[in-house]
This record gives structure tokens, sequence and C-alpha cells, in this order.
């Protein structure tokens, strides 16, 4: 059930009085003497945290423990001085005011961080794969989680909800898995929202990717409750704090309505830029995923990102062994890159988009050429096309919809779908 929820209405965005208003009713004296973990996102998800650190940690003075952790998945880990950043405190803060409130990464390639806590079986994953199941997805999924969690009383994960490439729409227990899970859950999903593809599953709120999601917190066994929000601009548009499954319902059902943009035809070139936030293609690739449904067919999506220098630091090395191609690619030569993560693999067909590998030929449906500080020799190896954004002026390209091109300023979270 729902303990608190704040909805503005169209147009308009919570109060500073509202949001406080909205936490105190649903968090203040319901963990007395507990001890608790709070699961954040890190600086690739928007949200005004350095608004809400201080608002959670007032509504949270009666519990005994109060640790936030930075829900990374497979992201590099924060400096602390990053860490106070994110929640919007300088490092003398940290060791004044917020002196017993800790501030942690998730480690999900550190074995001894983890803990197992429960199997989904092969038959378990078939039938919720259903018509996307693969044989790549065989075997049973470990369920590990980071063993923090057994060291509190209650978890309560607070996180943006997002059109999202893998899952479907984003928050909730995802900020568990793969927020602070371990890799086999982490590349047995992201390898079923691949083989689903994300012009399938991008927007759409119950797929099966989520029900992955959901069984595996329900081996979780320290209680949940989730403030599940929803971003616009840098305010809030809505509030859910309650059940973890139905804040977050509630949250993606609003979602929906503020972040996807309907558009009456696609557009032949369309130029993403790829805001900071997104500091490594491993998440800038979200400026193609919510634009790819808006390229027509053989059209170009340019991802501008004059700050990226880095494919990705955790999974640099696979990926430019891989490259980047369309999900037949690897499917129709399974034996030779059956070895590589299919975390790897599934970024990789959801940067490169949909397509068709025939007699050998591969024929993606549309072309993605990168502008960033990558070489034109990387971009060549991992199989994008390349652009020196020395030569792109954004402002050219702005307000040229009749001509067929389309210029996303922030690209990344908001989602483009031509309408039916």
């Amino acid at each position: 059930m729902l303990i608190a929820q704040a909805t503005a209405t169209d147009g308009q965005l919570l109060s500073e009085d509202t949001i406080r208003e909205t936490i105190e009713t649903g968090l203040r004296g319901r963990f007395t003497g507990a001890r608790v973990l709070a699961l954040i996102p890190d600086h690739t998800r928007t949200i005004p945290l350095p608004q809400l650190f201080p608002i959670l940690v007032d509504a949270l003075s009666d519990v005994t423990k109060l640790d936030f952790m930075v829900a990374l998945g497979t992201h590099p880990g924060l400096s602390e001085e990053s860490r106070c950043k994110l929640v919007g405190i300088t490092l003398e803060e940290r060791q004044t005011t917020y002196r017993h409130v800790g501030i942690l990464n998730h480690e999900w390639d550190n074995p001894t961080a983890l803990t197992e806590i429960g199997t989904i079986s092969e038959d378990e994953m078939r039938e919720m794969a259903g018509p996307a199941w693969h044989p790549s997805l065989s075997g049973d999924i470990a369920v590990q989680i980071n063993r923090a969690i057994l060291d509190y009383d209650h978890i309560l994960i607070v996180g943006p909800s997002f059109p999202h490439e893998v899952v479907g729409i984003s928050g909730g227990a995802k900020y568990m898995f793969p927020g602070i899970g371990g890799p086999d859950m982490i590349n047995k999903f992201h390898w079923l929202g691949a083989l689903i593809t994300t012009m399938k599953i991008i927007g759409i709120k119950d797929t099966p990717v989520r029900d992955v999601i959901h069984t595996a917190a329900t081996f979780v066994p320290t209680p949940i409750t989730l403030l599940s929000l929803v971003v616009v601009g840098s305010g809030l548009a809505g509030m859910f704090i309650g059940d973890h499954i139905e804040a977050w319902g509630a949250a993606a059902d609003l979602s929906r309505r503020h972040h996807i943009k309907w558009i009456e035809k696609p557009f032949q070139q369309v130029l993403s830029w790829c805001p900071p936030m997104y500091d490594e293609l491993w998440t800038g690739g979200k400026a193609m995923y919510k634009l790819e449904p808006a390229v027509a067919d053989g059209g170009e999506l340019i991802i501008y990102a004059p700050h990226i220098d880095t494919v990705s630091v955790a999974h640099g090395q696979h990926i430019y062994a891989l490259g980047y191609h369309v999900l037949p690619y690897f499917l129709n030569q399974w034996d030779k890159y059956k070895h590589h993560p299919t975390s790897a693999m599934a970024h990789s067909t959801h940067v490169k988009g949909i397509g068709t590998f025939e007699d050998g030929i591969e024929r993606p449906r549309i072309q993605v050429t990168l502008a960033s500080k990558i070489s034109p020799e990387d971009c060549q190896t991992l199989n994008l096309g390349y652009r020196d954004p020395a030569d792109i002026h954004p402002q050219e390209w702005a307000d040229r919809e009749d001509e067929g091109v389309l210029f996303v300023p922030k690209a990344g979270e908001t989602l483009y779908r031509v309408r039916a």
C-alpha cells in the first residue's frame, strides 16, 4: 500500500513544502530505533538529492543507524568527495553535521561484499522470458546482493523512474537488482532485455525483465520501503512512498505521462546531445536508446558527446573485443562470443540498434555515429560511425524538423516514439 504520495498538477512541480510534508508523512516515526539503509542512484540519474538528503536525514532522525549506499550496479565507484557532492554536502559537513550518516559505494565485483540470498531456476526464467527465451539464458541464476543489507532492519529505496532500455521503466527494485546486486543476476537480466530488444521494451511498464527483478526481490530478507520519484527538469512532478511494487507502479504510470514524447513521423537524422552526467559511453548510450524509435529506416543518429573519452571503465575490454553489433550478429555466432559477459553484449546491441545478420552480412536498421573524444580508429574498431565533434555546431541543428532533422539538447531520459 501507499503510505504517502503527492502529484503536481500538469505543467507544475511539487513545492519544497509539499516535498517535505510528503516525506514527513511517509517516513517520520516509521522506523524508530531501527537501522536503516537508504539506496540512492549515482550521478547518471537526474534526481534532486541535494534537496532531498537533509530532509531525509531529518525525517529519519529517530533511527539508531542511517547509512546511504550508492546503487552503482556496474558503474565505477565514487570517491568520498564525489559521494558528498552527490548528496549536496561538503567534506567538512560530512565530518561534522552528517558524521553519524554513512555514504557508501556498492561493490558489484567484490565477492566478499556479496551474499547469495536465493536462486531463480532456469524453468522460472524460461516462463518469465516467454517468446524471448534463448538457450543463452540457460542455467539457474544466483541471486546475490550486497551483504550489508543483513546489518540493517529496513531498506529505504530513494530513486526516480524513467523509460529504460533493459527493464522498460526504471526505478523501484531495480535499485537492488542490479543496483546492489551481483554479476550473475546483472548479466542474465541485461541479456534478457537485449533478446527482447530495446525497441520492444523501452517505455513499457510490465515486462519480463521487471518480472525477473521482482522475483529476485522476494528473496531479500530485509523489509523494503520505496520513495519513488518522477523527476521533470530539476524538480519533482510526483512522489510515492510505500510498498516497493505499488509505489513503483504509481511512479511508472506518471513517468510514462511525462517522459514519452510522441512524434508524428520518424526523422532521417537525429543529433542527440549526451549531457555531461553520462561520463562514459556505457551510460552515454542512453542518448541512442531513447531516440532509436524516432529515426527512420536508413537514417542516422549522432551521439554528440564531446566530453566522453572512455567506452567503459568496467567493461571496456570486452566491448572493444566485441564491437557494437545487432543482436543476430551474436546469436548466429554464439560459440564465438559466448565467453564474453552477456551484459557487455547487451550494451553492444542496445547502442547499435536492431537489424539483421544474414549470409555473413550485418545490416543495422540505422546508422549510429559517435561524435566524441573517442578516436576515428577506435570508432572503426567498435563498428560505429565517427564525426569530429568540433565540426558540429548544435545551434545549426535546431528547428529543422520540417527538413527531417531532429535536435535533442539533453538526451537520455525522454523517450521519443512515433504515434501509431
